[in-house]
């Protein structure tokens, strides 16, 4: 079977079993976005949905955050994986957004990633889902799901590596969205340790899947 059968069937697949497809995050704005995606690397999103609410209660745009004291903003969430750094990131990016880009959450990969607690990933995200560019966040779920089932091949070693593999391939309207089939995917179905092959429809293009059954 070919790469491009396989991205084929992928793509045929979701589009017919999931033509919506958004982040688990909750939000109302793209300020909101970008502090919930900061807080949940390493971190679930249900962790992340559950602090969220006091701090955009505490502080609802990023001027606000801008002027929050690091003892403020900690006890909101001390609860999040890595919190000590997170809540200097949070602080650090609002004054950025405020001094530097008029109070306005920028839009654009490289600009994004001059904030605080802002890489690749996180810009790919808060780009794809705010706007729908056609850019992939890889995350671990999108690194494990893509190379098991053969849309990007072993030797693609980082997340970036395998960001070009995927963007290369993936209808540039459909990006934004694959990016969320891939990690709900691997959130649901084709978890790490026990991937769950009875119940994947992707059974007949899965590399992984045909290699465990020979």
């Amino acid at each position: 079977m070919t790469r491009n059968q396989r991205y084929s069937f992928f793509i045929d697949w979701f589009e017919k079993n999931m033509p919506v497809a958004e982040t688990e995050l909750e939000f109302e704005d793209p300020y909101e976005l970008l502090v919930a995606v900061i807080l949940s690397a390493q971190c679930t999103d249900k962790r992340v949905n559950m602090t969220t609410p006091a701090i955009f209660k505490k502080y609802p745009t990023v001027q606000s955050l801008s002027k929050a004291g690091f003892d403020n903003l900690f006890p909101l969430i001390k609860s999040i994986s890595y919190p000590n750094n997170k809540a200097k990131h949070l602080i650090g990016m609002a004054n950025k957004v405020v001094n530097d880009f008029a109070g306005k959450i920028p839009m654009t990969v490289n600009e994004l990633m001059q904030l605080p607690g802002v890489g690749r990933k996180t810009a790919n995200v808060i780009t794809s889902v705010v706007d729908k560019q056609p850019n992939m966040a890889v995350d671990t779920h999108v690194f494990r799901v893509s190379k098991r089932i053969g849309l990007v091949p072993q030797t693609a070693s980082t997340p970036y590596a395998v960001e070009k593999e995927l963007v290369k391939t993936i209808p540039v309207s459909l990006i934004h969205k694959a990016h969320h089939w891939l990690i709900l995917h691997g959130r649901y179905i084709c978890q790490a340790r026990n991937p769950k092959c009875v119940e994947c429809g992707l059974q007949p293009v899965c590399r992984y899947f045909q290699q465990k059954k020979s």
